[in-house]
């Protein structure tokens, strides 16, 4: 059973950094490209970043660039987001997926993934 699970995190205040984790399990994770995804109070699903498999490609969206960074480590099956200079505008629930087929990084795009986490929340808050 393929399972992902978030971790990492919490209230922050702004200006603050986080790191998510996610968790793999149930399948050969170095043979799949990941994405986080994020979804804010009363909004729709949005993508954060993307990872080929081998983590040689990364790709985020405009209002994080320079300050998430996407990483893998496949060998523990682990991915993870550093999250720095953190504003309100970044809370949200932050979830990790694996992709379907080819890499994908861009706008969020239900099939382009096939397995999703349950989230974990991130409040930016003072």
């Amino acid at each position: 059973e393929v399972q992902l699970v978030e971790s990492g995190g919490g209230l922050v205040q702004p200006g603050g950094s986080l790191r998510l984790s996610c968790t793999a399990s149930g399948f050969t994770f170095a043979i799949y490209d990941m994405t986080w995804v994020h979804q804010a109070p009363g909004k729709g699903p949005e993508w954060v970043a993307a990872i080929s498999k081998g983590g040689e490609n990364t790709d985020y969206a405009d209002s994080v660039k320079g300050r998430f960074t996407i990483s893998r480590d496949n060998a523990k099956k682990m991915l993870y987001l550093q999250m720095n200079s953190l504003t309100t505008e970044d809370t949200a629930v932050y979830l990790c997926a694996r992709n379907r087929g080819s890499y994908y990084s861009g706008p969020y795009y239900p099939d382009a993934y096939d397995s999703w986490g349950q989230g974990t929340q991130v409040t930016v808050s003072s």
